[in-house]
């Protein structure tokens, strides 16, 4: 059995992606959701658990999943297989083979796209891991996304998710920031988008602003903004020494300063 532990935004529309390519599979969430395959059940959800992919926000809820509040490393008797899909820092990530079980098998998953990826099953992934492991988990990857980057060694994903959600948050700050200087100089938001997409300026958030859930967000710690905020902290956090991180938290300031756009 697969599992999905953490079906919000992305990690609901996973689920439904591996169930409608006939995979056994189910999910865990501690808030309850309105599916016959969603359970907050521990011990329902951990029984015949075999792959375990992680879909939650970030460290604390990672930890409570593995090693505290539902505890599955111990608490899933058959499971072989943990696919980390959460976005974290890399250090944390590379540092868990030293905390499970040598038995089971660690790969790092994290995946780009945003919630409407994942509803069209066309997510990208970024993975890390033994070749023959990821040979093993394609047909699960291959259920859930388009486009599939094998990045090197367990930890590889993570670092190279983390950069590039650095870029997706200055994207996501200028884009937001060139979008309200042309309110001010009276340019219709259609035409400049447009615009755009079509030249030197174009970039991911400005080409799907109409289809991308949190374009026109503000921050909030329970959005996706706000995860960009935790992004690019796991990015500085996995920073080459001695490396110049004011850009970076120039980025990270812009998008915590983020009103909505109606």
């Amino acid at each position: 059995m697969i599992g999905v532990a953490g079906c919000g935004r992305m990690g609901k529309p996973m689920l439904a992606a591996l169930r409608s390519m006939g995979l056994r599979a189910k999910g865990f969430d501690v808030v309850a959701k309105d599916s016959d395959w969603i359970t907050t059940d521990e011990a329902r959800f951990g029984a015949d658990l075999r792959t375990l992919i992680t879909v939650v926000r970030d460290i604390d809820q990672t930890e409570d999943v593995l090693f505290g509040a539902q505890n599955f490393i111990n608490a899933a008797p058959k499971l072989d297989r943990i696919i980390i899909s959460s976005t974290l820092s890399p250090r944390y990530v590379r540092a868990l083979r030293q905390r499970v079980p040598e038995h089971i098998v660690l790969i790092d998953a994290p995946m780009s796209g945003a919630q409407i990826a994942a509803e069209r099953a066309e997510l990208s992934f970024m993975l890390g891991g033994e070749p023959s492991h990821l040979d093993e988990a394609q047909m699960i990857f291959a259920s859930m996304g388009k486009h599939f980057h094998r990045m090197g060694a367990f930890g590889s994903g993570m670092q190279a998710k983390v950069l590039n959600n650095m870029l997706a948050a200055s994207h996501t700050a200028m884009t937001r920031m060139v979008l309200d200087w042309a309110d001010e100089a009276g340019l219709d938001e259609t035409a400049l988008l447009d615009l755009i997409h079509t030249s030197s300026g174009q970039n991911w958030l400005a080409s799907g602003f109409d289809d991308i859930e949190f374009a026109r967000d503000g921050h909030d710690e329970s959005n996706t903004i706000g995860i960009l905020v935790k992004d690019v902290a796991s990015a500085i956090d996995a920073a080459p020494d001695g490396a110049d991180l004011t850009p970076a938290r120039v980025i990270q300031g812009m998008i915590r300063d983020l009103k909505p756009r109606s």
